[in-house]
């Protein structure tokens, strides 16, 4: 068994801790333990890589002209009536799932008390407040008292996994906590109250270009997507990100052992740095001995001399995917789907700095430690390789 390498990290991990906390205004303890860091060692980053304020940042603040006693009234009443109508949207988009009857509204009502009147909801969903109170007042059965119970710790897996997570993982996580329930059961309850995971169809762009006259590498794993330990075979791909300034470019690195990303690099271009970058944090956090696997596509970034070279000056051997067959790299396009569907696909980033403190969270916050993964066993990576360590 392989001891576990002293983890080191490249200046652009660092300054991408830095801006997750600047700009999400999260205490370092909080971000720190998120992203599996000392306190310590996030706070010298933070005060390392803090960007200076801008010049608006700075510029004083004027004083308003006072306003009169009735444009005030007017405008609170604006504001009254524009929440009950924001209120009124809020409660039909949620209960749009719903099967309409009252019975269904009733529960509906009742889950949702303490965010919004109750005769307002009981407006929305045409039914009375008087049937409300009265179907509030029977006594629940054992069974639609668990299911409420049930509901609850449904919709608190839901909710801590940012709404991505679906019944297979929510199943996993329940019962993790000991609660002894089907996956059908838990589908239906689902169902019957709109929880869904989000997705999003995510659209094919090429991003790498095997029309080349670079030395290609053979296919050395043949699809057959096993690992016996970290460190021995490596995946790596490139995506992009659209922003409103143009395309974030996106290198990743796979450890196919634990599905871990162990490098990534994020760029505003395609050139064979990006890819690089990515494999130079892999290598430099990872520390693997020689004899590691490194499967790609037959992208020029991964035919380059430049690449090849780095791969042969850390004894790990090139293999590459047969021609225009993204299922010979089948584990890489998976996280790049579920990169895109629970999250960039509901998101409209203005910049790239923005793309990248939100992908930097999720890979190093979310994927790589918290999100549960059918092909391990419904663990998440760290812990696949904790167990090993």
């Amino acid at each position: 068994m392989e001891g576990r390498p002293r983890r080191s990290f490249t200046d652009d991990y660092k300054r991408q801790c830095a801006e997750l906390v600047v700009s999400s205004g999260r205490s370092i303890p909080s971000v720190a333990k998120e992203l599996g860091l000392r306190d310590s060692v996030l706070r010298r980053w933070v005060e390392r890589f803090e960007p200076q304020p801008t010049s608006a940042a700075r510029r004083p603040i004027t004083q308003a002209t006072p306003m009169s006693a009735d444009q005030a009234s007017e405008i609170a009443r604006l504001r009254q009536e524009n929440e009950r109508l924001r209120m009124e949207r809020d409660i039909l988009k949620k209960s749009r799932d719903l099967c309409r009857n009252p019975d269904m509204s009733f529960r509906f009502i009742e889950d949702h008390r303490d965010s919004y009147p109750v005769r307002l909801m009981c407006a929305v969903l045409e039914v009375s407040p008087a049937g409300y109170y009265a179907w509030r007042d029977r006594p629940l059965s054992a069974r639609a008292a668990h299911n409420v119970t049930l509901l609850a710790a449904i919709r608190q897996v839901h909710q801590d996994s940012s709404g991505r997570y679906g019944s297979p993982r929510i199943h996993a996580v329940l019962r993790r906590q000991d609660r002894g329930v089907s996956r059908g059961r838990i589908e239906r309850i689902m169902s019957r109250y709109g929880i869904r995971a989000i997705m999003a169809r995510p659209r094919r762009v090429h991003t790498t270009d095997s029309r080349h006259h670079l030395p290609i590498a053979p296919n050395l794993i043949g699809r057959d997507f096993t690992a016996e330990a970290p460190n021995r075979l490596w995946l790596a791909d490139i995506t992009y990100i659209p922003t409103a300034e143009g395309w974030l470019y996106l290198a990743a690195v796979m450890d196919l052992f634990s599905r871990k990303i162990v490098g990534w690099a994020m760029r505003d271009h395609m050139q064979v740095e990006l890819a690089s970058a990515a494999l130079t944090m892999a290598i430099q956090q990872r520390r693997p001995q020689a004899g590691l696997i490194h499967h790609s596509d037959r992208g020029v970034h991964y035919a380059s001399y430049a690449y090849r070279d780095a791969l042969k000056a850390a004894g790990i051997i090139a293999s590459m995917s047969r021609k225009a067959d993204c299922y010979d790299n089948a584990p890489m396009e998976s996280f790049f789907h579920t990169l895109k569907t629970e999250l960039v696909h509901h998101r409209n980033y203005e910049t790239r700095a923005e793309a990248r403190r939100d992908i930097f969270a999720f890979i190093e916050g979310f994927y790589n430690r918290t999100r549960l993964h059918s092909a391990v066993g419904y663990l998440a990576p760290i812990e696949v390789e904790l167990k090993t360590a």
